[in-house]
């Protein structure tokens, strides 16, 4: 979505996409009324079927102009105009994460539009462009974004679009570092006692030539007598004050970067714990590359400000209150004419931090999309290979690289012309200390010597400022990483862990579901769902997609919180249970096994990592994997690549039976656990879950209802409600949604029976 500015507001479409330029100069404009201004755009991209396609919506300050949405560029372009004096609302709906722009009337719907969650900010931003347009508010070009032309809400400096993350100010993203600090305070504060020390010691240097200048040099060049044995005390203290200067600079950068080290590894850490302890629903709406990001890059950005920015930070601070306290005793006066630029340079930093803080938050978010793409494609490479989508993949990246370096370009011409500045008025302050500093000489109310001191002084303190300046670059970019860090931190777990727990021991596995509903966002999915498993009996689910299957093996794992009634397993609610020894009792099997990088012996022992290795076999056997596994060449040894992707399906699965069978769970989930496999894996597998299910509480979901031909009883869900129960030969005499689903698979195996001596003999050709 974007804005018009003023000097393209005509109609001329400049502005629009590429795509719209044409068909909106050939048809869309001349839906305009004379003197009708273009105020703002947003362009959907799904059709009412939910196809990928273009549409154009053009907000006016009389009217809204909306194209159809077309699937191909050819296709020919509607116009509708819609008077803002008729409509009543232009709202936001989100259904089942696609998004719904309404234009609406009090009493009936004028129009809507679709799109995907990418177009999310264009259309926040033109619904407020709206209000504003409907309510005769403020015009539009006095609200435009200085980034992108985008409108603005009042008092924002950027507009959603180009500042998607607000960071707070910088210092109180800084000090929320001091709770990860404290365990350090006593290094800490060892580090800035060596700051003043070392400090303290490099002033000692100018302080010795004041003799040696006035009480040496200027009386032998006046033809005085002069000492010169006190040359090689001065000096020899200047190299003890310098070696000592050093020694405890040392000292002190090695504290502070090891103190730097351990907040930075306490950081990662506490986010990293933190992430394990949020609810699915998080992770939900991240992308991983941008979860990535933070925990890697932020941190260690973080660590860089604490170990060398910081210590130079506290080392500028000390030098200049050291610095202002001896030129203050040395001479008021000239101290006062030596600190005049100090109120320009912070009324400088004050205007600049705003918009630096800002161009970092968008540079954060363009890196951490960049990784997104990174996170997208290197584990699906095989996809990217199989629709030779290698170049689009490129250009996709080189997009999300180029944000990156606009982003911090913006920041950069900031900065570039910031710094010179703060150096300007440094030197500016010298040249007054120069000429103040010379007056007072030939007033005789300064020496020579005390001049030189002064200046070094001066000098010294105008270089710190200088650095100091030079630091906001990075204070604000750190402070930009510490929002990201904290906003995971800050981050409640939608899944509590219950305030007085229940412990649960070995369950015996009787689930009980009573009368719960749950919804994503604004879409409920489970509708007064009652359903009583028996310990031991198994439990088949079956309904067409979307019926709310998985949603409901969910809420029993406790990956989500119902919104109301109460799911109890052996009588106590789940919500009472500690959520990990909950869990600990429940063996799940999904249909795309996830294994991570390493041995098969340590895939299988993931969930009870002091397995011995006779019992990694015991399960392996169990789970018809022993034998696929030893023909392998390192046997229980051997490396899987990332997620199992030097294994079969099959195989993978099998491991994922032997895993679950490792935990010994009362309460088993199969998650379509045969769907992704042929028929002859799938009878191998059907034969290890037999050996799974014994003796456990089982829910099986399964679009093959012949594997669950031993399930106690079967559960019909639809939309989110049991409309069915009972055993197979029950629902198939009831003629229901159970046996449309029966008959039509027992058409298609028919299907495939017929094809396949054709496939064979093919085969064989």
């Amino acid at each position: 979505m974007s804005s018009v500015p003023d000097r393209s507001r005509s109609s001329d479409g400049a502005g629009l996409p590429e795509l719209w330029h044409s068909r909106w100069i050939s048809g869309g404009h001349t839906q305009l009324r004379p003197g009708e201004r273009v105020v703002a755009w947003f362009d959907p991209d799904l059709t009412a079927s939910l196809r990928f396609g273009d549409g154009l919506i053009v907000l006016t300050d009389q009217s809204l102009i909306a194209s159809d949405v077309s699937e191909s560029v050819g296709d020919k372009t509607t116009w509708q105009r819609f008077e803002l004096s008729q409509a009543t609302k232009l709202r936001i709906v989100d259904r089942g994460g696609i998004g719904v722009l309404e234009l609406a009337t009090t009493d009936r719907l004028m129009g809507a539009w679709r799109y995907t969650r990418s177009k999310s900010n264009g259309a926040v931003s033109l619904v407020s462009a709206w209000k504003r347009a409907s309510t005769g508010g403020a015009d539009a070009a006095g609200s435009i974004c200085p980034s992108c032309g985008g409108p603005m809400q009042e008092g924002q400096s950027l507009c959603a679009n180009c500042a998607p993350t607000p960071v707070p100010d910088t210092r109180q993203s800084l000090l929320r570092l001091t709770r990860f600090a404290k365990p350090r305070a006593g290094m800490i504060a060892l580090g800035f006692g060596l700051t003043v020390l070392s400090t303290s010691a490099a002033m000692i240097p100018p302080l010795l030539t004041k003799p040696l200048m006035d009480d040496v040099l200027i009386p032998y060049q006046n033809g005085n007598a002069a000492d010169f044995g006190l040359v090689p005390w001065l000096l020899g203290g200047m190299i003890l004050a310098a070696l000592l200067s050093w020694a405890l600079s040392w000292a002190k950068s090695y504290c502070l970067a090891t103190v730097s080290e351990w907040v930075s590894a306490d950081l990662r850490n506490a986010t990293y714990e933190h992430l394990q302890k949020l609810s699915l629903e998080f992770f939900g709406g991240k992308r991983t590359g941008d979860l990535i990001s933070r925990v890697s890059s932020d941190t260690q950005r973080i660590c860089d400000f604490l170990s060398i920015n910081a210590v130079d930070f506290a080392t500028d601070i000390v030098m200049i209150v050291i610095t202002a306290a001896l030129l203050i005793w040395l001479d008021p006066m000239m101290a006062l004419v030596g600190l005049l630029p100090f109120p320009f340079i912070a009324w400088i930093v004050s205007r600049v931090q705003a918009r630096m803080r800002a161009g970092f938050a968008r540079g954060s978010s363009a890196w951490a999309e960049m990784v997104n793409v990174l996170a997208d494609t290197i584990p699906g490479i095989r996809v990217v290979k199989a629709f030779a989508q290698e170049h689009r993949e490129i250009d996709r990246f080189r997009q999300r690289n180029d944000q990156v370096l606009h982003a911090n370009d913006r920041v950069n011409r900031l900065w570039a012309a910031f710094a010179p500045i703060i150096t300007f008025l440094t030197d500016i302050g010298l040249l007054i200390i120069y000429g103040f500093g010379a007056y007072q000489v030939y007033r005789r109310g300064l020496t020579v010597g005390e001049l030189s001191v002064f200046i070094m002084w001066v000098s010294r303190l105008y270089l710190r400022l200088d650095d100091m300046s030079r630091l906001l670059a990075n204070a604000q970019r750190t402070a930009a990483a510490t929002h990201r860090i904290f906003e995971i931190l800050d981050r409640v777990p939608s899944v509590a862990e219950a305030k007085q727990p229940v412990q649960p021991g070995r369950l015996q596995g009787k689930i009980e579901i009573r009368n719960i509903t749950f919804r994503y966002g604004s879409r409920q999915v489970i509708h007064d769902v009652n359903l009583t498993i028996e310990p031991g009996e198994m439990i088949g689910l079956v309904g067409p997609s979307g019926a709310g299957k998985s949603t409901l093996v969910n809420l029993v794992c406790r990956f989500y919180d119902v919104a109301t009634g109460a799911i109890a397993v052996d009588g106590t609610d789940i919500r009472n249970y500690p959520i990990s020894a909950y869990r600990s009792n429940i063996g799940i099997v999904l249909q795309e096994p996830f294994l991570f990088f390493g041995s098969i012996a340590e895939n299988i022992a993931y969930g009870r990592p002091n397995a011995t290795r006779e019992q990694i076999i015991a399960s392996a056997r169990a789970a018809k994997a022993h034998d696929f596994i030893l023909k392998l060449p390192d046997g229980y040894d051997s490396i899987v690549g990332e997620r199992g992707q030097s294994l079969s399906g099959g195989e993978r699965q099998r491991i994922s039976i032997a895993r679950a069978l490792l935990t010994d769970p009362r309460i088993l989930i199969l998650d379509e656990a045969t769907s992704a496999v042929d028929t002859e894996t799938e009878r191998e597998i059907q034969e290890a879950l037999d050996v799974l299910v014994q003796g456990r509480t089982t829910i099986a979901i399964a679009h093959r209802i012949s594997t669950l031909r031993k399930a106690n009883r079967i559960v019909v869900l639809e939309k989110g409600r049991i409309t069915e129960i009972g055993s197979h030969e029950e629902l198939i005499a009831l003629r229901g949604t159970y046996y449309r689903l029966h008959l039509a698979q027992q058409q298609m195996q028919a299907g495939e029976a017929i094809a396949a001596p054709w496939s064979n003999d093919a085969g064989n050709t």
